[in-house]
């Protein structure tokens, strides 16, 4: 993989991973809970999109891109089980806090999501350098 715009692209998701980490972390001790779990996933999301990315998988949906990432990184061992459910459940919370009413996320809930999603970005940026 020598194509500098290819590479540009990867560390342009890198990057935007690390944004929204930051940022939940600033939503989060502001007591913005819902706005928390939304930055968590897309930190999640970026990353994952820039793995898949690098090794040519394509996926145009958020669904798409955790079913790719299911397929070709968590089933083969290549992502632990534990490490990856996360991401998953994150999408599913995401969901939740962004579209229904009344399902809000507290502090309880959302602080200690912050140490798994940190390891989980890790071991995928982990499988990106790898790779």
């Amino acid at each position: 993989m020598n194509d500098p715009l290819r590479q540009d692209y990867i560390d342009y998701r890198i990057k935007s991973s690390k944004e929204a980490f930051e940022s939940a972390e600033l939503l989060a001790n502001n007591g913005h809970w819902n706005a928390a779990i939304n930055r968590l996933y897309y930190s999640c999301f970026y990353v994952v999109s820039a793995l898949l990315y690098k090794n040519n998988i394509n996926a145009k949906k958020h669904s798409g891109l955790k079913h790719q990432f299911a397929q070709h990184f968590i089933k083969t061992g290549l992502i632990e089980n534990n490490t990856a459910k996360i991401y998953l459940r994150l999408s599913d919370w995401r969901n939740r806090s962004d579209y229904d009413d009344f399902d809000d996320f507290n502090e309880e809930k959302t602080m200690p999501l912050f140490r798994p999603v940190e390891n989980f970005i890790n071991a995928v940026l982990i499988l990106i350098e790898d790779k």
